[in-house]
């Protein structure tokens, strides 16, 4: 008891979500969570492989712990997640940092406390499970006031892009009941949770395997009725499996927010070909044509691979052209990276650094400006915000988000924290907006 526990996640929200959870397991053996690492008797790091960045990143941290525990002897580490799951990774990774005392992978991270319990008794643990046992349910992360929450919906993925290892370090697709689902938001709801994120690699594809049939948008339909609940996200979004269905549904709810992660790419056929994406550019914006005619506010983001093995610069220049069409609000942009297990690891034509970068920066350059024409166009206009705290940057200041996840910061008694307010919008920068509550 009173031990204290120290948990850092890196990757998507997912690995944040798993994250969650190992720190919840850990509270409900007596640690404290703590962000003070001099002090932690225990450190968990949860991993993210899906780039070559992001691993060095993490390597080099855990290269850090082993200066704390020749410090602190009765340190416990423990490394979890996808970049231990990697096949073979566990091997070459134990070699690497023998001062690591637990090893868990992405599908027996429910059965942490046992091997917490084990190396607490002394020795190393190191189970990796090479394929998960079905869809386990989430621990519930109730903190008391907090605001938002992530949930899972599904594990894993079935699509096989052939430049991500998430299929491989998380396996195939697993759908979690729709009463578990809504039950854990209704415990979230009860401690004070007002905006939950619905997660999934793929949540398009939800209960895929379920008779009768029941998909993510009757799924959105139930979590919308849940009282006192005020704000619905969900991640990721697969365009090819984005219905009129769901697209209708959003439309049509109440607490949806209409706003669509809808993950691009590439602007190009030939290299979503090479992609295993399953759609065409021509598919995709008339995906995006559905969205504008029923929800034309709606903010579409988008996620971009450049210098993907094969691209040329008229396949780039396409990329730049879908960027035009659909007017992204923002776009998270990446070089394309090599990943071990994949089928674009091993294709031609891979891309020089060099190429990679220009391009990179280029679209970066062209996304802000149109960030900021997006968020321009909104000035003089009044959204609905959901106040979430204190700006980070300014603590005399509010922030929050409207329904079409833009930042928004104002002026406002900390006592509105949790509450929707209309905010008119008189300033704007490429990620941020500033503006005034409008008084009743």
């Amino acid at each position: 008891m009173g031990k204290k526990v120290v948990t850092l996640a890196y990757g998507c929200q997912m690995s944040e979500r798993d994250a969650g959870t190992l720190t919840e397991i850990t509270r409900q053996l007596g640690y404290t969570s703590s962000d003070e690492l001099q002090t932690a008797d225990l450190v968990i790091v949860n991993t993210c492989c899906v780039r070559e960045s992001a691993e060095n990143k993490i390597l080099g941290k855990i290269g850090e712990l082993k200066k704390l525990k020749e410090k602190n002897p009765n340190l416990k580490i423990a490394i979890s997640g996808c970049m231990v799951q990697q096949p073979g990774a566990l091997e070459r990774l134990q070699k690497r940092a023998p001062h690591v005392d637990i090893w868990a992978g992405t599908h027996n991270l429910h059965d942490f406390s046992v091997l917490l319990e084990r190396a607490e008794q002394g020795g190393k643990v190191a189970e990796v499970w090479q394929e998960p046992k079905k869809a386990i349910e989430s621990t519930p992360l109730a903190e008391k006031g907090k605001l938002q929450a992530n949930v899972n919906i599904m594990y894993g993925c079935d699509n096989f892009c052939s430049y991500c290892i998430v299929p491989h370090v998380r396996g195939r697709e697993r759908s979690r009941h729709p009463e578990e689902i809504i039950q854990e938001i209704n415990y979230l709801v009860a401690n004070g949770c007002r905006e939950v994120t619905l997660l999934g690699q793929n949540v398009n594809s939800y209960g895929k395997e379920f008779s009768p049939a029941y998909d993510f948008a009757d799924l959105l339909r139930d979590v919308d009725q849940i009282p006192h609940l005020l704000r619905i996200r969900y991640i990721t979004s697969h365009p090819k499996d984005l219905s009129d269905k769901l697209i209708e549904t959003v439309a049509q709810g109440e607490k949806l927010c209409e706003h669509f992660h809808l993950p691009i790419q590439s602007g190009s056929n030939f290299i979503l070909e090479r992609m295993n994406r399953k759609y065409t550019r021509e598919y995709y914006l008339s995906r995006v044509e559905r969205i504008r005619r029923l929800l034309p506010q709606a903010s579409l983001t988008t996620d971009i691979i450049v210098g993907f093995p094969g691209e040329s610069e008229e396949d780039f220049e396409q990329t730049l052209a879908m960027m035009d069409s659909v007017h992204y609000s923002q776009a998270f942009t990446f070089m394309y990276s090599k990943r071990s297990g994949t089928l674009a690891a091993n294709m031609e034509d891979q891309i020089p650094l060099d190429v990679k970068k220009r391009r990179l920066q280029r679209l970066m350059s062209e996304q802000n400006q149109k960030s900021l024409e997006w968020r321009q166009q909104m000035i003089g206009k009044t959204y609905e915000v959901l106040v979430e705290g204190p700006s980070k940057t300014n603590p005399q200041r509010l922030t929050g988000r409207t329904r079409g996840n833009e930042l928004v910061v104002f002026s406002g008694n900390p006592e509105i924290i949790g509450s929707l307010v209309n905010v008119r919008i008189v300033e704007a920068g490429s990620w941020t907006l500033v503006g005034d509550i409008e008084r009743p």
